[in-house]
């Protein structure tokens, strides 16, 4: 449902190219997932062992739900459908309740760098932007 206070507007030029943009960087986000569950933690340097075994596992779940959730929203955004904002928005809740997961695990939380906690902030903009870009297309009539 559109709100009343914008009225639709014909889609941007710009529409299908951060669609298709969206809909990469979530797959890109599903395939580190699949190489997060192919690796073998002995294979890694034991600092990054040590992360990857304290990384609790209901975490690793949410951030699944996150990225399958972007994922999904990410192809509704380039068939424009309405349903996208709210693909989206699970995403983002589950983003955020992943890097809190992170930060309430003393374990996890006291092995990670700085680069770690930038990498894992900006995984959340990225996310929140695409929510954004979600709803302001729905909001523009762009979706249905």
């Amino acid at each position: 449902m559109m709100d009343e206070r914008y009225a639709p507007q014909p889609v941007a030029a710009w529409y299908p190219i951060a669609a298709f943009a969206s809909l990469v960087i979530m797959a890109l986000g599903c395939v580190g997932l699949v190489m997060h569950l192919l690796t073998d933690p002995a294979t890694l340097p034991l600092d990054q062992r040590a992360l990857f075994e304290a990384e609790p596992k209901w975490v690793f779940a949410i951030s699944a739900i996150g990225f399958l959730a972007g994922l999904i929203g990410g192809l509704l955004l380039v068939i424009k459908r309405a349903a996208a904002e709210r693909a989206m928005l699970v995403s983002l809740v589950a983003m955020v309740v992943w890097l809190a997961g992170m930060f309430v695990t003393e374990e996890f939380r006291n092995l990670l760098s700085t680069d770690d906690i930038a990498v894992l902030v900006a995984i959340l903009a990225i996310t929140w932007t695409i929510y954004w870009f979600a709803r302001h297309s729905r909001q523009r009539g762009w979706l249905r």
